[in-house]
């Protein structure tokens, strides 16, 4: 068991830098083909990210079964919420590296008569559902945090004995009755929301690292699926920049979000 766990984490680092690799291939691609340069050396770049992205089909193969026990675990999750959201994703993630593994054998010739575009298809779909899920949870998770953090103020309030002034609560001057009020005191809320929004996501790196990872790879499904075309450009940084906070979760376990 111990080696194949040190088989599976090697095997996940190395498909992490092969898709850092890849999207930067993508990326250099793009300037390239924006600057003007020769056709030939656009066809090379293009043919690296090709290699690049049939080696990491290699290195996923057993991927779905990863999914798969991750997906048993989060079942015995306590928290509703999380449980649904993380057992959903790996139900996603294990169908969309199965759809990966089909692909995988019709690029390298095993089976020739694969539909690959259909296959593909269908595998952003499962990536792209997974996504949302992920960020479903990031939302959630900074929903109760901002909770915590709220009720935690107030806790200080009143053991310091300071209580709420203005017409932000108390409909005093400036409050909702007061007319032309309205509007700053919604910026205010908005202002003291974004406020603590960041104050939650500066005191919780792991999160604030996965909310911009799932923020940046959305772009990918999403623009092979039709539904938001980015560009070339765009996908290529998005994907370099989650690939690189991939590698910094497993350079630095602890940035990991759990569970």
């Amino acid at each position: 068991m111990d080696a194949w766990v040190r088989f599976s984490a090697q095997s996940q680092a190395r498909e992490r830098l092969c898709r850092a690799a890849q999207y930067a291939c993508s990326l250099l691609g793009h300037a390239l083909q924006r600057h003007g340069a020769s056709p030939e050396l656009q066809k090379q770049i293009r043919q690296l990210e090709g290699h690049l992205s049939l080696g990491r089909k290699l290195l996923r193969l057993g991927n779905s079964t990863d999914a798969l026990e991750s997906a048993k675990r989060a079942v015995h999750l306590s928290d509703v919420v999380l449980r649904f959201c993380i057992t959903v994703s790996h139900l996603n993630r294990a169908l969309y590296f199965a759809c990966d593994n089909v692909l995988w054998a019709g690029k390298s010739g095993l089976a020739p008569r694969v539909d690959q575009e259909k296959w593909a298809q269908r595998s952003f779909r499962y990536y792209l559902f997974s996504l949302i899920m992920n960020l479903s949870r990031d939302a959630y998770e900074i929903r109760l945090l901002m909770e915590q953090e709220t009720s935690a103020y107030s806790r200080r309030m009143k053991v310091s004995g300071v209580g709420v002034s203005g017409g932000v609560e108390t409909g005093g001057p400036g409050g909702p009755g007061t007319p032309g009020g309205s509007l700053p005191q919604l910026a205010l809320k908005f202002r003291l929301r974004i406020l603590l929004l960041a104050r939650v996501l500066r005191g919780h790196p792991p999160l604030l690292l996965d909310v911009l990872r799932n923020a940046c790879d959305l772009f990918i499904p999403l623009d092979k699926l039709g539904l938001w075309r980015c560009g070339p450009g765009i996908v290529g940084l998005c994907g370099l920049i989650s690939s690189i906070l991939s590698i910094l979760t497993l350079i630095c376990p602890w940035l990991r979000l759990k569970p």
